[in-house]
C-alpha cells in the first residue's frame, strides 16, 4: 500500500468511527427529528460545520480551481455570491428557523405544507427537490471517483472508489444521521482549511516566485484572462449570475433542512458573521489554478477539473498528494450524506406523515430509504451520460424557482395564496427546462439587444415569469389565512 493510499483509508476509516460516535448520542431507535435535525440542538459551531459541510463540495473543491484555471476573472463569481448569501442569512434563517421550529416541520417541503395549508404545494416542492438533489448528489460521486482515483496515483479506480465512497456513506448516515455528518463535516473543514490554504501559498511562491509573479506572469501571457469578457461572460453575466445564485443559496434542500438543527435564532447571526471569512478559503483555491494555468497547460474540457490534483502531483511528494485527497475525498462524502438524508426524510414525511407515537417508525423507514436511494444515485453515476451535465446545470435554477414561494411565507400576512404559489412555480420551473434542455437564451431570445442586456443569466427570465404568474393568479383567487406565525 502506498503512503497516499494510505491516508486515504485513513481518513475514510475515520469519518466511520465518527459516525460511530454520533450513533451513540443518536441512538438505534432515535425518532427522525433526531435522525434528521439532532433533536433541534445544535450550536453555532455544529450549524457552521454543517451549512460549511454542505457548500464546500466537490464542485468547490475541483471545480473552484478548475474555473480559475479554464476561465480566469469569471470564477471570482463564486467568492461573490456565497458572501452576498451570507449577509442574507442574517435575516433569511432566523425567520425560516422560527417558524419551522413552532410548526416542528423536517423537511423543506413539509414547511411550504404548513406554510400554505397545502399538501399539494408541498408535494410539488417535494418534486422539484428530489429532481434537483439527485443530480447534484451524482456529481459529489463522480468528483469523488476523480480524487479518490487520481490522488491514490490510480491504485483505485475511479469506479472502484465511488462504490468505496457510496457504501461508507450510506453506513453512516443510518448509523448516526445528521450528527454523524456534523462531526465528519468538523474533520472536512480542518483538512479543507490545511490543505488549500497551504497548496494555495506554497505553490504560487514554488513554482512562480509568489503570488505577485504569479500574476504578473499570467498578464503577461495572458492579457485578457483576468478581466471579465466584454460579451459571453460579461458583467452583466457576473452581477446577474451571483444575484439569481443568491437567491437560490439556502433553497436546496439539505441546506435549508440543516436550518432546523440551530437550538436559537442566534445561531444564525452569529454564523452570518463568521460564514464570509471561509469564503477566503477560495481565494487559495483560486491561487491554485492560477498556479496550475501556467505549469500544467494544456488541460480542456472536463479535465480543468484536474487542475489541482495534476499540479499537486507534479510538484509534491505522495504524503502530501494523500493528505489533499483525503481532504477532498470528505468534500464528497459530507454533502453526499445530507443529501441522502434530506432525500429520505422527505420521503417519509410524505409517505408516512406523522402521527402520534409513530416517530421511530418513520425514523426507521427513513434509513431503510436511505441504501435504495444511494443506490439510484450509483445508477445514474454510472449509466447516466452525459444529459446528466444538463440536468446539474438546472438544478441550481429549479431549487432558486422556490424562493418567490418562501419570501412571500414570511410575510406577516397572505399575500400569495397556495394556488399562486404551486402556478409561478411550474411556470418557472417549465421557463428552466426551456432555456436549459432546449438551449434558450437571451441572446436567442433578443438578438437585436445590447450584449449588457442578453448577457444577463437566462435563470432571470425564469424568475421573473415565476413571480409574475405567481402574483396574477393569487389575485385571481381566493386568499386563505396562512397560519399562525412564530
Amino acid at each position: 500500500m502506498t503512503i497516499s493510499l494510505g491516508i486515504l483509508s485513513a481518513t475514510l476509516l475515520l469519518a466511520l468511527l465518527l459516525s460511530v460516535r454520533g450513533a451513540r448520542s443518536t441512538g438505534g431507535t432515535a425518532s427522525l427529528e433526531q435522525w434528521s435535525v439532532g433533536n433541534r440542538g445544535f450550536g453555532t459551531m455544529l450549524v457552521f460545520m454543517l451549512l460549511a459541510g454542505e457548500i464546500y463540495t466537490t464542485f468547490t473543491f475541483l471545480g473552484g480551481s478548475g474555473w480559475a484555471y479554464g476561465r480566469g476573472a469569471p470564477a471570482f463569481y463564486i467568492i461573490g455570491y456565497g458572501a452576498v448569501a451570507y449577509i442574507m442569512s442574517y435575516w433569511l434563517l432566523p425567520a425560516i428557523w422560527s417558524r419551522a421550529t413552532t410548526w416542528k416541520v423536517l423537511s423543506q417541503s413539509e414547511y411550504f405544507t404548513r406554510a400554505y395549508g397545502s399538501p399539494a404545494l408541498g408535494n410539488l416542492v417535494a418534486v422539484v427537490s428530489i429532481a434537483a438533489l439527485m443530480p447534484y448528489l451524482v456529481l459529489q460521486l463522480r468528483g469523488l471517483g476523480i480524487i479518490v482515483s487520481e490522488s491514490s496515483y490510480g491504485a483505485i479506480s475511479a469506479n472502484a472508489a465511488i462504490w468505496i465512497g457510496t457504501t461508507a456513506t450510506v453506513i453512516y448516515v443510518v448509523l448516526s444521521g445528521v450528527k454523524g455528518s456534523a462531526l465528519t463535516a468538523a474533520l472536512k473543514d480542518a483538512m479543507v482549511l490545511l490543505c488549500v490554504v497551504g497548496l494555495g501559498i506554497v505553490l504560487p511562491v514554488k513554482l512562480h516566485g509568489g503570488i505577485g509573479p504569479m500574476f504578473a506572469r499570467i498578464a503577461a501571457e495572458r492579457p485578457d484572462f483576468l478581466t471579465l469578457p466584454s460579451r459571453g461572460m460579461s458583467p452583466s453575466w457576473f452581477a446577474s449570475t451571483v444575484l439569481l445564485t443568491v437567491l437560490g443559496f439556502y433553497m436546496w434542500p439539505h441546506t435549508f433542512g440543516s436550518v432546523f438543527t440551530a437550538r436559537d435564532a442566534s445561531v444564525f447571526r452569529r454564523n452570518a458573521a463568521l460564514m464570509p471569512l471561509y469564503q477566503l478559503v477560495l481565494l487559495f483555491v483560486f491561487f491554485i489554478g492560477f498556479a496550475a494555468l501556467l505549469s500544467v497547460p494544456g488541460l480542456k474540457g472536463a479535465d480543468v477539473d484536474l487542475a489541482l490534483l495534476r499540479v499537486t502531483r507534479d510538484t509534491f511528494d505522495p504524503w502530501i498528494v494523500g493528505l489533499v485527497g483525503a481532504a477532498g475525498l470528505l468534500t464528497a462524502l459530507v454533502p453526499g450524506s445530507l443529501i441522502l438524508m434530506s432525500i429520505a426524510t422527505t420521503l417519509a414525511r410524505i409517505v408516512r406523515p406523522p402521527r402520534e407515537g409513530q416517530a421511530a417508525d418513520s425514523a426507521t423507514f427513513a434509513r431503510l430509504l436511505v441504501p435504495l436511494l444511494a443506490g439510484i444515485a450509483l445508477f445514474f453515476t454510472f449509466r447516466g451520460g452525459s444529459t446528466l451535465v444538463t440536468l446539474l446545470l438546472m438544478a441550481y435554477s429549479m431549487v432558486t424557482q422556490l424562493f418567490p414561494a418562501l419570501l412571500a411565507s414570511l410575510l406577516p400576512t397572505a399575500r400569495i395564496t397556495a394556488v399562486g404559489a404551486i402556478t409561478g412555480i411550474v411556470v418557472g420551473e417549465t421557463a428552466v427546462a426551456a432555456t436549459t434542455l432546449g438551449g434558450v437564451s437571451m441572446s436567442t431570445l433578443f438578438p437585436g439587444w445590447s450584449h449588457s442586456i442578453t448577457d444577463i443569466n437566462a435563470g432571470f427570465l425564469a424568475l421573473v415569469l415565476n413571480v409574475v404568474t405567481m402574483v396574477l393568479v393569487s389575485g385571481l383567487s381566493s386568499p386563505k389565512a396562512l397560519p399562525a406565525r412564530a
